[in-house]
This record gives structure tokens, C-alpha cells and sequence, in this order.
């Protein structure tokens, strides 16, 4: 029995009848062919089930059809759902990612800038673990180049990041418009600009409301479940009539619930309890599960893909651009739903453009 032989270029064109430049630019999207000439070479294409070499494709149109994704994430909390999203969005215009991990070292991003280029990469995308400002990973690429989860110093450069005010303002909101007038709120380092936006938006509520935040101040800590407990003492003994606690991350509002419940408060009934991150982990795992503010993360990723792409394609978008959060409800503030949508601000995959942040 002979070997199946390899359906090439020539055979669709001797079944298209055309010849083989026309089915190039036909399958490349490239020169100017009737719509007849171009549904005739692809409808050939598929019957004898022609695939293009990719490295042929890249070849005559001076694409790679890869981009680089460099992150400062080694921990990948926030990078995996950011790749997620992006390679979705990427594969739909068949491109394929690299992925680097920079450790937050410049000389190894720099390493990888390198590598990208020289591997010829139509673009790159920088994704990290915060959204304060960083320098450019590089002046002047001779590629397009997209922050996600981070973002540039550099204002004529593209950076996307998810509206942490507008999330602080949907918790906040939940909780004052559900009845608690005594909420404290428990949040992550100051020098961190997620932690002090995420406060902005509470704050902004609870002004409007006629209200301050119970034990009188935002309750700056760690990252931890740790702080989460250690803080609870805090607001218990300064405003023992509190009725909920915003946390800034999940991790804190796990730690929060199991030092109310060893105090004897039971969440929602005593305490209602709003986390921040959506991360399954800490979210669904705590006792009770925990409403909170998702930051949409793939869905930031596949904005990022597709606005490379479009930079790529020679339409380039410039600046600070936010992304619009949303609430999940689960028990910590009473009965379980799913999303909330009456509550978001800006409808969830919309982008804000906004002013160079701080």
C-alpha cells in the first residue's frame, strides 16, 4: 500500500483552476480578487482538507503569528486567568503565545525582550501581580506592545487594568444598600495602589450614604489571612456594633470570617462579610462562602490579545483603560446569587478610558 501523499498548493489550484499565486493571496487575504476567485479557492481548500505551512503563511506576509507574553506573576494568581483570556482571543486569529516569566527582575525581562525579538514576534504583552505604574519594559520596541495587570508609566503606551474603585464601590454598595450602616473595611498595604483605590470607592459610597467607615479608619495590613485575623480584634474592640467588614482580597476576608466565628459572630447574621479577588481557593472554601468582587481577569486577558492584535493590524489604542468589575453573591451576605448586574456601575467587559493613573 503506497503512502497517502501530502495535498499541496498545486492541487488546489488545479481544482479551483487558478493558478498558484491567486491561491496564495486568496488563502493570505492578500491582493485584489474577485469574491468569486477567493470563495472558489477556499471551497477547494476545504474539500481537499489544505492546510497553509504556517511558516510559509509567515514567510510571505512578514508575521510570525506569535507573541510574547512577559510577567513579573511567578505565583500566577493573576497571570494564569490573564493568559487564559488572551490565548483564547489569540487562537481565534490563529497566533500562539511565549510565555516568560521575569520575576520581576529587569535584567531577566530584558533577557526575554531579546529572545522575543530575535524570534521574530509580531508583539508582546507585560501582565503582572499590581496595577501601579512601572517603567516600559523596553523604549522604543519596533513591535506593539500591551500592560495588562500593570501598567506603564509611559502614557502613549496601552495599559489595562481592572476598575478596583468601581469594585470597592460595588461592595460597599451591596452592603449600606442591604442595611449594614457600620462597615469596616480591611484591606492590604497602603503603598499598594489596588488597596488604596479599592478604599476611594467604599469611601465614596459610604460618604454618600451620610456614613464613615466603622472604627473610623481604613485597616491597612497584609496580604494574609493572618492580618484578616489580627484585624478583627481591632474593629471589634473600637466599634463592637459593627455590621460588616469589606476585605481587600479574599485571603484577608477568610482570615476576617474565622476570627468572627471563634469570637462568636456568626457570618451573615451578626457580621455580613464582602471579600475582593473571586479566587476559587479562598472564596468558595471559607465558612461561609464568600461574596465578592471579581476583577474579570480573562476577560481583561482576551482585551489585551485582541488589542494587540489590533496594533498589530495597524490600529493602535494609547493609555490608561479600565475594566469594569462585578459583584458575586454568596453567603456572607445572605441568600446565595450569582451575579448582581443592578450593581455595576459600568456593564462587566466594557472599558472606561481614563486618565493616566497615579
Amino acid at each position: 500500500m503506497g503512502e497517502t501523499r501530502s495535498v499541496t498548493i498545486a492541487d488546489v489550484a488545479a481544482l479551483a483552476e487558478v493558478s498558484i499565486g491567486t491561491v496564495s493571496k486568496a488563502l493570505n487575504g492578500r491582493g485584489q480578487l474577485r469574491a468569486e476567485t477567493r470563495e472558489r479557492v477556499q471551497a477547494a481548500a476545504e474539500q481537499l482538507g489544505f492546510r497553509p505551512n504556517p511558516l510559509a503563511q509567515g514567510l510571505l506576509s512578514g508575521r510570525s503569528y506569535t507573541v510574547g507574553l512577559i510577567t513579573t506573576d511567578s505565583f500566577g494568581r493573576f497571570t494564569i486567568p490573564v493568559m487564559l483570556g488572551a490565548e483564547d482571543a489569540l487562537g481565534e486569529g490563529k497566533v500562539s503565545a511565549l510565555l516568560c516569566d521575569g520575576r520581576g527582575d529587569p535584567i531577566r525581562e530584558q533577557h526575554y525582550v531579546r529572545t522575543l525579538l530575535s524570534r521574530k514576534v509580531d508583539g508582546i504583552i507585560v501582565t503582572g501581580r499590581r496595577t501601579d505604574p512601572r517603567p516600559p519594559i523596553v523604549s522604543d520596541l519596533p513591535v506593539p506592545v500591551v500592560y495588562v495587570m500593570t501598567q506603564s508609566q509611559n502614557p502613549d503606551e496601552l495599559s489595562l487594568i481592572p476598575d478596583d474603585e468601581q469594585g470597592g464601590e460595588l461592595a460597599m454598595r451591596h452592603l449600606v444598600t442591604g442595611g449594614r450602616t457600620r462597615v469596616a473595611h480591611v484591606t492590604g498595604p497602603e503603598r499598594f495602589l489596588s488597596a488604596r483605590q479599592r478604599a476611594a470607592g467604599a469611601r465614596k459610597v459610604l460618604a454618600g450614604a451620610g456614613l464613615d467607615f466603622a472604627a473610623g479608619q481604613v485597616l491597612y495590613g497584609e496580604w494574609s489571612e493572618e492580618w484578616g485575623r489580627q484585624a478583627v480584634h481591632t474593629v471589634l474592640h473600637a466599634a463592637p456594633d459593627t455590621e460588616a467588614i469589606f476585605c481587600g482580597s479574599d485571603q484577608i476576608a477568610r482570615g476576617v470570617a474565622d476570627a468572627l466565628r471563634d469570637s462568636g459572630h456568626r457570618v451573615p447574621d451578626d457580621v455580613a462579610l464582602v471579600g475582593y479577588d473571586n479566587w476559587d481557593v479562598f472564596a468558595t472554601t471559607s465558612r461561609p462562602p464568600l461574596t465578592t468582587v471579581d476583577m474579570c481577569l480573562k476577560e481583561l486577558g482576551q482585551l489585551a490579545a485582541r488589542k494587540l492584535l489590533d496594533d498589530i493590524g495597524g490600529s493602535p489604542s494609547h493609555g490608561l483603560h479600565k475594566l469594569a468589575c462585578r459583584l458575586v453573591i454568596r453567603e456572607s451576605t445572605g441568600a446565595r446569587r450569582i451575579l448582581q448586574p443592578a450593581a455595576v456601575a459600568v456593564a462587566p467587559g466594557s472599558v472606561a478610558a481614563q486618565g493616566q493613573g497615579t
